[in-house]
């Protein structure tokens, strides 16, 4: 069990495998948890990285979440990468973890070889974003199947985690805070861009959304006709499949 310490607060992390370095970003109300199933699908060909984002998993907990979380865990993400000391490293995020992902590409590409970008927004939240997540949580909140995986990251105060999760966005939707650091062509380092056409939680235009951002980075985009949200778990063989090869070529951008 390992931690590092992030403006005085304690981050746990997690890893296995061999080869070359990759951290796993979770989404917002889940935790590392999330990618522990998927892990023999990676750990032969990578050392893989897991890691609780302040106020999730086994990490230290937060008094409230901040509205532009995604840039908050993309400077913790940083943080574990210097306190990793292992130079280059790959980042593979999901959903929220995502725009932690991809941030973290526009903030140190020092540091960032390749990003992995899987089933989320993109570059803005939809005009009815808030509303439709205040109603997906509250739905949540009474599923069976939500609650136990809400439980199976968070633990006992997990209601309280996703309460919090749903404040933030819901102000960072409201105030329509920039979801990135940077205007997301100036990311410098390769991207892929993952998805289902039919997951639910995404923008219905995802794959039109996907293309223009290919436009201004030169993302390659993977795209599943199954599946559900995330798509790096429902369709977790293919991905890892995608995911693989994307991140063991070579690319002249880091060239």
């Amino acid at each position: 069990m390992s931690y590092f310490n992030y403006q005085s607060k304690n981050i746990y992390y997690a890893e296995t495998g061999n080869g070359k370095t990759v951290v796993f970003l979770h989404g917002n109300t889940a935790s590392s948890k999330m990618f522990e199933p998927l892990l023999p699908l990676y750990e032969e060909n990578f050392r893989v990285i897991l890691v609780d984002f302040l106020g999730h998993g086994m990490s230290d907990r937060l008094t409230k979440f901040p509205a532009d979380l995604w840039q908050d865990e993309a400077r913790q993400t940083i943080a574990l990468l210097e306190h990793l000391n292992c130079g280059k490293v790959s980042l593979v995020g999901s959903s929220g973890g995502a725009w932690a992902a991809v941030n973290a590409g526009l903030l140190r590409p020092d540091l960032v070889e390749k990003v992995v970008a899987d089933s989320f927004d993109g570059r803005t939240l939809e005009e009815d974003f808030a509303r439709k997540l205040i109603n997906e949580r509250a739905g949540a909140k009474q599923d069976e199947q939500a609650v136990w995986f809400y439980q199976w990251c968070q633990g006992e105060d997990w209601e309280r985690i996703v309460d919090m999760d749903t404040r933030a966005l819901v102000q960072c939707a409201e105030e329509k805070l920039s979801l990135f650091l940077k205007p997301i062509s100036e990311l410098k380092v390769p991207l892929l861009l993952m998805g289902s056409i039919g997951d639910e939680m995404v923008r219905p235009d995802i794959l039109d959304e996907y293309e223009a951002i290919s436009g201004k980075t030169g993302a390659e985009i993977c795209m599943f006709s199954g599946g559900g949200h995330p798509a790096i778990l429902s369709n977790a063989e293919q991905a890892a499949e995608a995911i693989r090869k994307f991140l063991s070529q070579a690319d002249a951008k880091n060239d």
